[in-house]
């Protein structure tokens, strides 16, 4: 019997983005069998619930395997809306999320659930990656793809941790090791997935980086300047508590 996952999307103002997507999504997840999926809704407004609302019930309807979306009345951040969709599933052997854009496909999200359960114990985390050099065929803004890059060698340096992509939307975790460490995650912005790499690295989780096909979506949130500050600040900030650890 294939090893269960429980798959999330956050989402903050995507109702005009995620219907294509999660409609593909479902179709595909379907065929893999034992794979649940919860949209989780960080803190929008009324009007974008409502939209919400409209868009996942009939998908819900037509797919037992998309659970009842998560609510949540305040804007947590992303990493906040990920841990909080893992955190009410309670039995599935491995955790993931995928951005609700559609950058990343379904096909490629179904590909990255068929590595995990094929992997042998024991078992690495699997992080998707967007670099050309490792065979994927990558669509990105050019000053997207240079801060990428640049963000990527500032964690490898900071944390001494040899990554090329911490930030890909599209992350599969044993659940074992991620009940480890949760207790000590505290970053809940964009750069959450840089402490999550960090605690899964620090408490013995190998993580791999799978290359993928990413073809990027217009109409996201992401504020390269202000965000890359902020993102680059948390990065620090993992730094120091680690060194505290020490």
């Amino acid at each position: 019997m294939s090893a269960a996952v429980h798959l999330v999307i956050p989402c903050y103002h995507e109702s005009g983005r995620i219907a294509p997507f999660l409609t593909e999504l479902c179709a595909v997840t379907q065929t893999l069998g034992s794979v649940t999926i919860r949209v989780v809704e960080d803190g929008s407004d009324a009007a974008e619930v409502r939209r919400m609302r409209e868009i996942l019930s009939p998908l819900c309807q037509q797919h037992p395997h998309l659970l009842d979306p998560l609510f949540l009345p305040d804007n947590l951040g992303k990493g906040g809306a990920v841990y909080a969709g893992w955190t009410v599933e309670t039995s599935a052997e491995w955790l993931a999320f995928v951005d609700a854009d559609g950058s990343c496909s379904a096909a490629e999200v179904a590909r990255l659930i068929r590595l995990a359960r094929d992997q042998p114990t024991p078992k690495a985390a699997l992080f998707a990656s967007r670099l050309h050099q490792f065979g994927g065929e990558v669509r990105r803004q050019w000053k997207r793809k240079l801060i990428g890059r640049v963000f990527g060698l500032l964690v490898s340096t900071l944390l001494d941790i040899r990554v090329h992509d911490s930030q890909c939307g599209l992350k599969l975790v044993p659940r074992a090791d991620y009940e480890r460490i949760a207790p000590d995650l505290r970053i809940h912005g964009f750069a959450f997935d840089v402490e999550l790499l960090a605690a899964l690295h620090d408490g013995g989780c190998p993580v791999q980086e799978i290359p993928i096909a990413w073809h990027e979506t217009p109409g996201g949130h992401v504020h390269l300047i202000r965000d890359s500050f902020r993102m680059a600040r948390d990065v620090w900030r993992v730094r120091q508590k680690r060194m505290a650890q020490t």
